[in-house]
């Protein structure tokens, strides 16, 4: 007769159940800890490389703020000289008026006459050194609406600049419907659109801007390029020269836009300058619509502006920072990101300015 086995909780059976349930317990508990132990690695590499760049911006930071404290400590040891030379003639001024008084009780008229008109010459020195020191090193004067003169990040230094300036018939207008309508009016109301009279006042600023011992050029640019002073071809023009200066802005006001836009013809130009230039700033509103060879067909879609775009890239001479200033035109949606690009490449910068500048 078959004896009834006993139950025990301790059986070998239910040992290695409970031995099963612990090591899946143990288990779950190591892949759960190095997750964990993974993700804080990845954090710590973004971490780092967040801190890196940090230090890299801080650093140039610095480089910048020693220059800006050099700059700032020359602009004080001239200002302190110009101030001691205004103070200078008025001691003059001072000491030939009393001069004056001493002749006058004398009734010596013919040294009076002589001493008033050194008296006059001095003033006027004063006054030109007084419209010196206001207008500081800049070339002209340049008052925008609301005076003004501000452009954050906009690089103006270097020795040498070179002012491309887009004159195709797009800067006529923003919108390509008034764009067709105002290329059909006369050349008079063509010139006084809002949008290329902009276009003048942003170059008249730049100029306005730079040192009167740098040399600069304007060239305009459509399917072809030429100087604004066609007699200057292809030399540098010194800023200090006023006679100079002002035929380049006569004929920027002279000037009618028309045309299509190649941006390869315009940097293909650049390698005509000899030396090159240390800076270049660019003013256009949107993608090529042409490249060397004339396109065919009467639309262009996008994809084809970017190709053109990036053919006029490999016409660029390296090492030069390009400085983009983007005027607003409607049905380019990719300029803005492909000038950033072009601006980010060159070390340059890009910014499209507020309406109500310059």
């Amino acid at each position: 007769m078959a004896t009834k086995r006993k139950f025990s909780t301790f059986s070998l059976s239910f040992l290695d159940i409970m031995s099963c349930g612990f090591g899946a317990v143990i288990l779950v508990f190591l892949i759960i800890k190095h997750d964990i132990n993974t993700q804080v690695e990845v954090q710590t590499v973004d971490l780092q490389a967040e801190v890196n760049l940090l230090d890299e911006e801080v650093t140039e930071g610095e480089k910048h703020l020693v220059k800006i404290k050099n700059t700032i400590s020359l602009l004080d040891q001239k200002m302190v000289e110009a101030n001691g030379l205004a103070k200078r003639i008025n001691e003059e001024i001072d000491a030939v008026d009393n001069m004056v008084v001493k002749l006058e009780e004398e009734d010596d008229d013919q040294q009076i006459v002589k001493l008033q008109e050194e008296i006059k010459t001095l003033i006027t020195e004063k006054q030109k050194l007084e419209e010196e020191q206001a207008k500081g090193n800049n070339a002209r004067r340049f008052q925008g609406q609301g005076d003004r003169q501000y452009l954050t990040g906009l690089k103006l230094g270097g020795t040498r600049t070179l002012i491309l300036l887009d004159v195709s018939a797009s800067m006529l207008d923003n919108t390509i419907v008034n764009i067709i309508r105002r290329r059909n009016m006369p050349d008079d109301t063509k010139r006084q659109s809002k949008k290329w009279q902009r276009a003048i006042k942003a170059v008249e600023w730049l100029i306005a801007k730079f040192s009167l011992q740098s040399q600069f050029q304007l060239y305009l640019f459509n399917t072809k390029v030429r100087a604004s002073d066609k007699d200057t071809g292809e030399r540098w023009l010194s800023v200090s020269d006023q006679e100079q200066l002002n035929e380049v802005i006569l004929g920027l006001h002279e000037t009618v836009p028309a045309g299509g836009t190649s941006l390869e013809v315009a940097f293909r130009s650049i390698r005509t300058l000899d030396p090159l230039p240390d800076n270049i700033v660019l003013i256009t509103d949107g993608l090529p619509t042409q490249g060397i060879r004339q396109f065919e067909g009467n639309t262009i879609n996008g994809i084809q502006r970017e190709n053109l775009f990036e053919l006029a890239l490999h016409s660029l001479p390296q090492g030069i920072p390009v400085n983009v200033l983007l005027w607003p035109m409607e049905g380019d949606p990719m300029a803005a990101s492909s000038f950033w690009k072009l601006a980010q490449l060159t070390e340059g910068s890009f910014m499209s300015p507020s309406k109500d500048w310059p």
